[in-house]
């Protein structure tokens, strides 16, 4: 309990200890900026000096390369071709840890982080810090996702106005512009998203967007049930997605095999092989959704009555959707398959 002071003596006491109390919050005020302007400075200095050091790399990389081809590799000395290799290896792990380092420094901004936020440091300065902020971007999508959900069941099976439809599709927008906004923050603090990842969320930004300013008649009663429908079970994957992939990178992440700043996605990627492969049958369902939802669209532009450039668009988005999805989880599922094709090769010999 406060202590609140009843005599004239008891406020003149207390009115000192305010005032000692008062110093000490400057002194210690003074030397958080003190050493704020060091912390600055010596973020400058770091920042110069990994960039001096990439320059003298690349060019010793250059020059590596360039007595590699004047004197090829059976008329150098084995001790030669052995420091050549250790240089290179050295050169390779040293990119590495400078990327490591610069998540810890600040960085100018991309274009779209200016556009939208100007010319701010958003680098967070520890990994508390960091991983809180990663930690937030993964209940945001949770919490949004169980949202969607609820909200296109109620307009797919409760109600049918067109303004709760309008909510709805303003809703994914603003989430979708978010999560582009959270994601680039994410990559400049070390988190390493994939770039189809990213820029999977800009075109469904647009898609939402045109879905917004579709007006009502007979072509968009046509596809919103069926637009509706598909939101339906994308929430449900995203939401299977997010509880599985959170309990792998907790598992990878313990065991040091990933990185503290790895997030959950909307697809699948190398790390997932281990007990997240029954995913597999619903990502692709969903991604044969998009192209079947593509070609409606494309054969609703075909018809007489269609005047609506949305229907056009849409289809536009949803194709390029299902191409990005689709091609980069195959990629994925290929590479993986290549992977374990040359390590049979390797034990069998």
């Amino acid at each position: 309990m406060l202590f609140s002071p009843t005599g004239l003596t008891e406020c003149f006491r207390e009115w000192e200890d305010l005032e000692k109390n008062y110093q000490q919050i400057q002194d210690t005020h003074r030397l958080y900026k003190q050493k704020l302007e060091e912390v600055t400075r010596l973020q400058d200095s770091c920042s110069v000096a990994i960039a001096r050091q990439r320059k003298k790399l690349k060019e010793l990389t250059a020059s590596l390369e360039e007595c590699k081809e004047k004197h090829p590799t059976p008329k150098l000395n084995p001790e030669d071709v052995d420091a050549i290799a250790e240089i290179e290896n050295s050169i390779k792990d040293r990119a590495d840890a400078f990327s490591e380092m610069e998540a810890f420094l600040p960085k100018k901004n991309g274009l779209y982080l200016n556009l939208v936020l100007g010319n701010v440091n958003i680098t967070l300065l520890n990994k508390q810090s960091k991983f809180a902020y990663k930690d937030e971007y993964e209940k945001f999508k949770l919490v949004l996702t169980v949202i969607l959900f609820v909200v296109s069941f109620s307009c797919r099976f409760l109600f049918s106005y067109r303004a709760l439809d309008a909510l709805f599709n303003f809703l994914l927008v603003w989430y979708y512009c978010t999560l582009t906004i959270r994601e680039s923050i994410l990559i400049s603090n070390g988190s390493r998203i994939k770039g189809w990842w990213v820029s999977h969320h800009y075109v469904s930004t647009f898609l939402s967007g045109v879905m917004l300013t579709w007006p009502e008649g007979t072509l968009y009663q046509m596809f919103r049930n069926q637009f509706l429908t598909y939101c339906l079970y994308q929430r449900f994957v995203q939401f299977l997605q997010y509880y599985y992939q959170s309990g792998c990178l907790y598992r990878l992440r313990a065991l040091g095999e990933r990185h503290n700043m790895d997030v959950t996605v909307e697809g699948f990627q190398s790390w997932m092989w281990r007990g997240l492969t029954f995913l597999l049958p619903f990502l692709f369902f969903g991604h044969f959704w998009q192209l079947y939802n593509s070609i409606t669209l494309f054969r609703m532009f075909q018809l007489p009555e269609c005047k609506e450039w949305q229907v056009v668009m849409c289809g536009c988005s949803y194709l390029v959707l299902f191409m990005g999805n689709f091609f980069t989880t195959v990629g994925v599922v290929y590479q993986k398959y290549m992977n374990n094709q040359d390590k049979t090769k390797a034990k069998s010999l």
